[in-house]
């Protein structure tokens, strides 16, 4: 293959700041001239390709196979030889979830990874599509690094490329590239015998060969291949318990976002008079998950408790768990769990990279975040699948329905009445001067009654690391009532247009009455408190979110 090495004069792009998950664009910005280039060649002078005696250093890529996927590894693998990288591990056909990722990163001890993705966004020729770094230990770039890129990119004059040929990502396999190695490698097959270390597949196969049903709906995004091996293959559900399996560019025009208002296929069914007897979805990169049992939806926020609660059922586990951390929008459920196992508990920021720390640390085993997103030690990533895998091998020792083990769980520990509001596409100057105005009434919340519940704390969360001492301000809008119920607000860093206001809504029922409500009429007060509270509908003109989970 000939290649020759190529300085290309640029200047910086405006708006090039990752988010909670690295940066994400419409795809139409991302194929605009220099604009991958430009991220890509911030990130290598931040992380940098070569280590301090100037040996090449490896990494990972690959992404979720979104619009754009295929072409952007190209470029990236093309700027990871000119900058000097000595080998790079890629996916085959450039495709890896996000927590296959991780673990490749880890397994090889490899300098971190890029992943191409814009998680649970919608792909297409005019959707989403995103980048991010991963460090070495697998997990999301902190904010400290993030910033560093983000500064890089406002200020580079240049970026350098190998003028190449394409490489065979289709072919498993050593290929080069200039003086760099490409390893082609199986997406799937690492990612799978890991989980065989975690779980006890003689009891899931027992299980499923005992008659049990699940559908499992990978909303034609990256973790189809997976899920049929794993699910299907090794473990021998019947063929077809994988719906939505081939991942598409477009994801078949869905949106990946494992939530009942995306996933409204599955949950007619689940709901329905012949619902199988477990259903899961996951989204885009692989790294959320819906769970949802016959006729009963399982909240994130029950699904982190319920789990911290058996995880000791599965192998991985069996030695009990560090502890247990939370981001600070998710429900208390889990804390109430940590209490009564007598492990520690942790309240973080929303960004899995805030549990990195404390993973590396051996602080916690489990994490979990209020948007979908459950994960554990094994990797530094949430892990969608992962967490499918365990609630089956929960299934399969307690022999219970989904409803049951939800049901137990609420009369041991009381009922954290939960949900979340999206409120998408809001103009930016409206959102943020609802946001100002909220925070700057803050002080004077205290000691108020609304609703009839009586205002006891109002604050802006603020995260100071266990670990390193880094102090992260700002995270979100927190209201605490004396009943124990709670409101929280925050704009999210992971849309593409506009803003999007997430409002956390929490109640908390002791029990044994009261547990078996609707969470929508348990909630209605904490609901109309926090629209009064915003003042949404005079900011917004918006009073109806557009997404409730």
């Amino acid at each position: 293959m000939i290649t020759t090495p190529a300085t290309v004069a640029t200047q910086p792009i405006a708006g090039q700041k990752p988010g909670t998950s690295g940066l994400r664009k419409k795809t139409p910005v991302f194929m605009g001239r220099h604009y991958l280039e430009n991220f890509t060649q911030a990130i290598f002078d931040v992380v940098g390709a070569r280590d301090q005696n100037g040996v090449g250093k490896t990494f990972v890529l690959g992404g979720d196979g979104r619009y754009f996927n295929d072409r952007a590894a190209q470029v990236i693998l093309r700027m990871a030889a000119a900058n000097g990288a000595a080998r790079v591990i890629v996916g085959q056909g450039a495709v890896l979830s996000t927590p296959a990722a991780s673990h490749l990163i880890r397994l090889n001890k490899t300098d971190g990874g890029i992943i191409m993705s814009a998680s649970h966004n919608p792909g297409g020729p005019t959707e989403d599509f995103g980048v991010k770094f991963n460090m070495p230990n697998g997990g999301p770039a902190p904010e400290g690094v993030t910033e560093a890129m983000y500064q890089r990119t406002t200020e580079i004059t240049e970026y350098k490329i190998l003028e190449a040929q394409d490489v065979d990502l289709n072919t498993v396999g050593r290929h080069y590239l200039g003086g760099m190695i490409v390893d082609v490698v199986d997406p799937v097959a690492d990612y799978a015998d890991l989980m065989e270390t975690l779980f006890d597949f003689p009891a899931l196969r027992a299980l499923f060969k005992g008659g049990f049903r699940m559908r499992m709906d990978s909303m034609c995004a990256v973790t189809g291949p997976y899920a049929v091996e794993i699910l299907e293959c090794r473990l021998g559900a019947t063929p077809g318990t994988v719906t939505h399996a081939t991942p598409l560019p477009d994801f078949g025009g869905m949106h990946p976002d494992p939530n009942p208002t995306w996933a409204h296929e599955l949950m007619a069914e689940m709901m329905g008079a012949d619902a199988p007897d477990f259903g899961a979805a996951s989204d885009g990169d692989g790294d959320r998950n819906m769970v949802v049992g016959r006729g009963i939806y399982v909240s994130p926020s029950d699904s982190l408790a319920v789990l911290a609660a058996n995880a000791h059922l599965a192998p991985g586990y069996a030695h009990g768990l560090a502890g247990v951390a939370r981001s600070m929008p998710t429900s208390a459920a889990a804390d109430r769990v940590a209490d009564a196992l007598g492990i520690a508990k942790f309240e973080t920021p929303t960004g899995w990279k805030f549990f990195g720390n404390l993973l590396d640390a051996g602080k916690v085993t489990l994490c979990g975040e209020e948007s979908f997103g459950t994960g554990s030690d094994h990797v530094r990533e949430k892990d969608g699948l992962w967490a499918v895998l365990l609630w089956l091998n929960i299934l399969a020792v307690r022999k219970q329905s989904v409803a049951d083990i939800l049901r137990d769980h609420w009369l041991t520990y009381g009922r954290n009445y939960y949900s979340r509001h999206d409120f998408e596409a809001i103009a930016t100057d409206k959102a943020d001067a609802m946001m100002a105005a909220l925070r700057a009434s803050l002080p004077g919340l205290p000691g108020q009654g609304i609703e009839g519940m009586a205002i006891t704390a109002a604050d802006d969360f603020a995260y100071t690391d266990p670990i390193d001492g880094s102090v992260s301000t700002r995270q979100g809008v927190r209201i605490l009532f004396e009943d124990g119920s709670r409101i929280v607000m925050r704009l999210s860093g992971t849309g593409t247009e506009g803003a999007t206001l997430r409002v956390y809504l929490e109640r908390y029922t002791p029990g044994p009455d009261g547990l078996d409500h609707d969470p929508q009429a348990a909630l209605a007060p904490v609901i109309r408190a926090a629209q009064t509270l915003a003042r949404l509908a005079e900011f917004t003109g918006r009073s109806t979110p557009d997404v409730v989970t």
